[in-house]
């Protein structure tokens, strides 16, 4: 597998740093982005914590989530959490090295006293003894904030006492696309209160404790400010696939003030699917967003493949680029306006920007939200098979088009595409597994680009991409 490296590098090593009266939490940056451009240690927060002990709880849950690897664990290196300042809150965000788990804590204004929040997005270093530091941390100890280092401290070292370079695949790239585009097709569907909370997640199995049929999905269906089990999918029902996985939300469990669950709309027929699940917090919100299942990377998905097939797209998503701040929400109506693109547009642009770390998706607030991480569009498109396999039966002229019909020639054989409101299903096995869960086909993505260019919407690209050569960016990532 192709694989990028991610390198950071810091002054010192974050830490707590006891003294008489507060204590503080270091936490050190590697080089980022901010509005004034790259920064090689930026500060984003230099101020208290109104809740110290829930926010070294919700760091420490976001850092286990980056540590696990929850599909057929092994040992690996895990990544730093990344960092955004949105000017009125920090985000901290992680990925399972399996990448079928997503967690990020927000640290909203009411969390945070005595500082300005900056803007911009970093990784920030948590290491073992940080660790062993932020479980001690009491519940009336005093606790102050600092997310990277002071002007003193940058003027007074050298050069970085702290580098850390770990690979990085292609699919752990593709999660935080995916997982924005999954995200955005969720609704609320339950809210449970801080009792029912703690008794509906003390109920679950822990991970290493299951095995065979328990560690599948599980449905339940909301009931008088409760979840109750359900034997199967129904219309409102949520699934729980994996429940395992939310055992790192055991670090906050005490502190928490009720539950919000998040999936998409679901008939007696569904398969399991993704889900959010949404802890609050005094101040904050942690929350984990699932994949329908263990064994299943959010990468693999396939909901950005028709915004990247899309010629248009491409040109949509640089002038949208140009006119994204660091606002806590992105505004899609206003986007709208300022581009003169569609809001439909819009979406594909900031889906086709996903790919390269640009945006992300609260389900709590039904927004994206802008961060900036060091890779590219192109990288993610370049190394996506689907789309690579799609670029080739249209180069090779295997499609054609009859009405609402297209067949499709690949492989020594022929498979029919047919167009139902809007959507493309194909006689092709792939499909016949699936069925649309994961993404369009390479077929069914082939007829789509062609037509688009016949219906004047785009052209069909001659080739895909070619990958973007070893580059450093702000943020420290090489490739």
């Amino acid at each position: 597998m192709t694989q990028a490296v991610q390198a950071y590098a810091y002054l010192r090593p974050s830490a707590v740093h006891r003294s008489t009266g507060a204590g503080t939490l270091s936490l050190q940056t590697s080089g980022g982005a901010t509005p004034a451009g790259p920064r090689a240690h930026p500060q984003f927060f230099r101020g208290f914590l109104t809740a110290p002990q829930v926010g070294a709880a919700g760091l420490l849950c976001v850092a286990d989530v980056a540590a696990a690897r929850y599909h057929r664990p092994t040992s690996f290196v895990m990544l730093d959490p990344v960092v955004t300042g949105n000017g009125d809150r920090l985000r901290f965000e992680s990925f399972s090295g399996c990448c079928g788990v997503y967690a990020r804590l927000d640290m909203l204004d009411a969390a945070l006293d005595g500082g300005e929040i900056g803007h911009g997005t970093t990784n920030v270093d948590v290491n073992v003894p940080l660790r062993d530091a932020l479980t001690g941390v009491g519940p009336s100890d005093p606790l102050r904030l600092e997310v990277g280092p002071d002007e003193l401290t940058v003027t007074t070292f050298d050069g970085p006492v702290v580098e850390k370079k770990v690979p990085l695949p292609d699919r752990w790239l593709r999660g935080f696309a995916e997982t924005q585009v999954v995200a955005s097709g969720f609704d609320l569907r339950a809210e449970l209160s801080a009792a029912e909370t703690v008794r509906f997640l003390r109920a679950l199995p822990r991970p290493g404790a299951t095995r065979g049929a328990s560690r599948g999905a599980r449905w339940f269906v909301p009931a008088g400010g409760s979840l109750r089990t359900a034997t199967r999918p129904v219309p409102g029902a949520v699934c729980l696939p994996g429940p395992e996985r939310l055992g790192a939300l055991a670090r906050v469990l005490r502190h928490a003030t009720g539950l919000r669950v998040h999936g998409p709309a679901v008939t007696a027929g569904s398969g399991p699917v993704a889900s959010a699940w949404e802890v609050q917090l005094p101040g904050m919100r942690l929350t984990l967003t699932l994949s329908p299942d263990t064994a299943r990377g959010f990468s693999g998905e396939g909901g950005v493949l028709d915004a990247l097939a899309g010629q248009d797209s491409a040109a949509d998503a640089e002038l949208v680029s140009v006119l994204l701040a660091w606002d806590p929400a992105v505004d899609i109506a206003d986007l709208s306006a300022q581009s003169g693109l569609t809001p439909a547009r819009v979406r594909d642009a900031l889906t086709r920007l996903s790919t390269s770390g640009r945006i992300g998706y609260d389900v709590a607030e039904a927004s994206y939200f802008h961060r900036e991480l060091p890779y590219d569009t192109g990288r993610a498109e370049t190394h996506n098979p689907r789309l690579r396999a799609a670029r080739a039966l249209v180069e090779a002229g295997a499609v054609r088009l009859d009405g609402e019909l297209a067949t499709v020639s690949a492989d020594d054989h022929v498979h029919r595409v047919r167009s139902a409101d809007g959507r493309l299903s194909c006689t092709c096995r792939w499909w016949s597994e699936h069925r649309g869960s994961r993404g369009p086909c390479r077929h069914a993505l082939a007829v789509r680009i062609v037509r688009r260019a016949t219906s004047g919407q785009g052209t069909a690209p001659a080739a895909a991409p070619a990958a973007s050569p070893t580059t450093v960016h702000p943020t420290g990532a090489t490739r």
